[in-house]
């Protein structure tokens, strides 16, 4: 049976790769992002909100659509993340903001309003994004990370929460890809990270969609509060 499926970040990168390796299987995809995507047209079964995932009264009015439209969610998966490298010094509070908005805040609403959603049905796959960032410790990226670590602790506990819902809470923490988060990071940087991984190399949409797949799966109703760190971080 097709799955209705909840994408956020969906324009570029990680997330449209997510998105059309769902939408070529048959799933229903439902999309957000700032602006509109060019790729959407593509697919009879996309569709897209343009909106920011942490503005709580375009979220509340997104889910509004999707209860009324669909009446069930399978899936959400977390995508959506901004990130900012460079030394704490240098970061300007507006900024740290900005991450944390982004990548807290918004990860929360979308938890919690996808969550009544799936509880009716007794049923549930979400799936955050954790980076590597966090256990690595890495030096200039201090607000990402932080950022992402309250994502992992928000996952614990929200595994707890939902459990009797039927509804699993688990996150994947990428290595880097080449996408535009990191294409303006210094090569000698990029090196440097690389070397720290058990598994010397970039990682790439295909590594993060394995683990999405695993999580979401019917037979992984056991696996949950889980942060899985590609790489052999």
């Amino acid at each position: 049976m097709s799955r209705i499926i909840l994408i956020t970040g969906t324009r570029k990168g990680i997330g449209k790769a997510i998105a059309e390796h769902f939408l070529k299987r048959g799933d229903t995809v439902i999309g957000c992002s700032r602006t509109l995507p060019d790729w959407a047209e593509n697919f009879s079964n996309y569709e897209h909100f343009t909106l920011d995932v942490a503005d709580e009264e375009k979220v509340l009015e997104m889910f509004n659509n999707v209860r009324k439209k669909y009446g069930r969610l399978d899936a959400l998966i977390n995508n959506a993340g901004i990130a900012s490298m460079n030394h704490s010094l240098l970061t300007p509070i507006e900024t740290v903001r900005n991450i944390f908005s982004t990548n807290t805040i918004g990860t929360f609403l979308f938890c919690r309003e996808s969550a009544k959603l799936m509880k009716k049905k007794k049923f549930g796959r979400i799936v955050n994004f954790a980076t590597v960032a966090t256990p690595l410790k890495l030096e200039g990226e201090a607000i990402y990370a932080a950022s992402k670590a309250a994502i992992v602790s928000l996952t614990e506990t929200l595994a707890r929460e939902y459990a009797d819902f039927g509804i699993t809470v688990n996150a994947v923490g990428p290595t880097p890809i080449q996408t535009d988060l990191v294409r303006n990071v210094p090569q000698e940087k990029m090196d440097r990270l690389i070397q720290r991984q058990a598994i010397h190399r970039f990682g790439t949409f295909e590594d993060v969609i394995n683990v999405v797949d695993f999580f979401l799966r019917e037979e992984s109703n056991f696996v949950t509060g889980q942060v899985i760190y590609l790489g052999g971080v």
